[in-house]
C-alpha cells in the first residue's frame, strides 16, 4: 500500500495542471489520464522533482497505434513510479498521424533515450530534442514501422485458413 492514494495524486496533479489533464480512469487501480504534447515535459518534470510525488523512475515510454480514433491516431505512454509513495502512474499523449512530433523526455530522465529510439523505430514518432534518434532494432534503410496498424494481419490469399479445413 502506497503512502499516497490515487485520489490525492489526481488531486495534487489537476490542482497544478487543471484542465490540460482528461480522460482520467483507473483501470487495475492505475490512474491513468491524458494531457497535451505540448504540457508532457513540464508535467513529467514536475512528477519527478516534487518533494511529495517523487516520481523519480521512467519505467516504460511507448506507443500505441488506434487508426479507428480519427485526429487521435497515435499515442505516447509514460508509465512512472514513485519508488518513495509506492504509487504508479499512467499518461498517455495522442496526436493525428500526420503529425507525429513531441517533445523528448530525455531533458528529463537521461534513460528515455532508448525508449523513444525503440518507439521512434517501432511508430515512427519524432521525439524533438532526442540526441541521437535513428533506429535501434530495425535496419536503417527501412521505410515502414512495423508496429503501426497499416497493413492486414494476415494475407487475405491463404488457403490454408479457411474454416472449412477445420470443420466450421
Amino acid at each position: 500500500m502506497g503512502k499516497i492514494t490515487n485520489e490525492e495524486l489526481l488531486q495534487k496533479v489537476t490542482a497544478q495542471f487543471g484542465e490540460t489533464v482528461t480522460n482520467v480512469s483507473m483501470p487495475y487501480d492505475l490512474l491513468t489520464f491524458e494531457t497535451t504534447r505540448e504540457n508532457i515535459i513540464e508535467l513529467l518534470a514536475w512528477l519527478k522533482t516534487d518533494a511529495v510525488l517523487q516520481f523519480i523512475y521512467l519505467t516504460d515510454l511507448t506507443a500505441i497505434h488506434l487508426p479507428e480514433q480519427t485526429g487521435k491516431e497515435i499515442g505516447v505512454i509514460y508509465h512512472l513510479h514513485s519508488l518513495v509513495n509506492n504509487v504508479r502512474l499512467r499518461i498517455k499523449v495522442f496526436m493525428a498521424d500526420g503529425d507525429l512530433n513531441i517533445p523528448s523526455a530525455t531533458r528529463v530522465w537521461r534513460g528515455a533515450n532508448w525508449m523513444e529510439r525503440e518507439t521512434y523505430d517501432f511508430f515512427g514518432i519524432n521525439f524533438e530534442g532526442h540526441p541521437d534518434l535513428r533506429r535501434i532494432l530495425n535496419v536503417d534503410d527501412m521505410t515502414v514501422f512495423p508496429m503501426r496498424r497499416e497493413y492486414p494481419l494476415e494475407d487475405p490469399n491463404r488457403v490454408d485458413k479457411k474454416d472449412y479445413f477445420f470443420g466450421r
